[in-house]
């Protein structure tokens, strides 16, 4: 098992970076042909990199169906990649032998509706042991005061063990998953739209909580999110990913002041917004197929900008356009000469 923490991987890795993820792809087989050969593959993911640093939360956003879930489950392990990499703070998690408890220790995940993720028949304490009995970390008669621990630190109290899921709130029920995602002590957590199914009343408070555990524990985030409100709010970086991939990345006050992709710009534009600051076009048309993927760059066929260019067979590279900000455009200079000519009036 120690050799898949072995030089070749850590050399690959910044001190600050907790997880990479090379050329992922996962594709889905569809239907059946000749002695049960598939017609075709779904690409869900298809040829993804990302960075995820220590300490720091990065937002992923991007239409329903464009891959983020697929990302989220195959980096926990619980779908397996067709290609790619993923180093899960130095650990080759797709490695022969890999450690699956090792991996579930490393990163967890917060699921969006809080009642159906918890078991109805487990009451709190029952929810919370079985990860810390399964993986033997704290000893037997420790285990009552890490629960008492961890439901204090989630905002509710240690009585509280004794109830079942149906006897709270949906913020109380939110609270719960969070302290069921910590328990093992994870460097990562996944937030999957973590207050998408709260009351408008209580999304502040389980924000401002997330954000107060990402400080006090050190834990760095990938937040998945339709809310573009959310992800700014909590993000130090953001990756705005369109069929499986990702098209543009960078810290999120770049990426919410200045986008630079086409997409992005549409994303941003539909926030509300009484200042009218972000200004773009809107989105039209729906994401495409993702069994039947557009020849160069994905979002053409729903792009103002789209050229002939633009429909070139080979995908358009993630492009450095400056101070960590990529983009994957192969019109994103021009774009930019000219927005830049329009708004000094020449």
């Amino acid at each position: 098992m120690a050799a898949l923490y072995d030089a070749t991987i850590m050399s690959k890795l910044s001190t600050d970076t907790i997880l990479k993820v090379e050329d992922l792809a996962v594709h889905f087989p569809v239907g059946g042909g000749f002695l049960g050969r598939p017609h075709r593959y779904l690409h869900a993911v298809d040829g993804l990199d990302l960075e995820l640093k220590r300490g720091e939360c990065l937002g992923l956003v991007g239409e329903s169906g464009c891959g983020k879930s697929t990302l989220a489950l195959t980096i926990l392990g619980l779908q397996a990649p067709t290609r790619g990499r993923i180093l899960l703070d130095g650990y080759d998690i797709n490695s022969r032998g890999a450690d699956r408890k090792m991996r579930a220790r490393t990163a967890q995940m917060v699921f969006q509706d809080p009642y159906s993720s918890l078991n109805p028949r487990q009451t709190v304490r029952k929810t919370l042991e079985a990860p810390l009995r399964l993986h033997g970390i704290t000893a037997p008669s420790e285990i009552e005061d890490r629960i008492a621990e961890m439901l204090g630190r989630v905002g509710l109290r240690p009585d509280h063990a004794g109830r079942y899921p149906h006897e709270f709130s949906g913020g109380q029920r939110q609270r719960i998953g969070i302290a069921r995602a910590l328990i093992l002590d994870p460097k990562i957590i996944i937030l999957d739209e973590p207050v998408s199914a709260l009351d408008v009343s209580i999304r502040a408070q389980i924000i401002n909580l997330l954000l107060e555990l990402k400080d006090t524990l050190g834990l760095s985030y990938i937040m998945i999110s339709h809310d573009l409100g959310v992800v700014e709010h909590m993000s130090d970086r953001v990756a705005v990913m369109y069929l499986g991939r990702i098209v543009e990345t960078g810290g999120w006050e770049s990426i919410f002041t200045n986008p630079r992709h086409p997409y992005t710009r549409a994303l941003i534009s539909a926030i509300p917004d009484p200042f009218k600051r972000n200004q773009g076009d809107k989105i039209v048309g729906e994401i495409p197929n993702p069994l039947n993927v557009p020849t160069g760059c994905g979002f053409n066929p729903r792009c103002p900008e789209a050229q002939d260019i633009c429909r070139a067979p080979l995908v358009p590279d993630l492009e450095d356009v400056g101070n960590g900000h990529f983009v994957r455009c192969r019109r994103v200079h021009e774009i930019a000469a000219r927005n830049a000519a329009l708004a000094s009036g020449s």
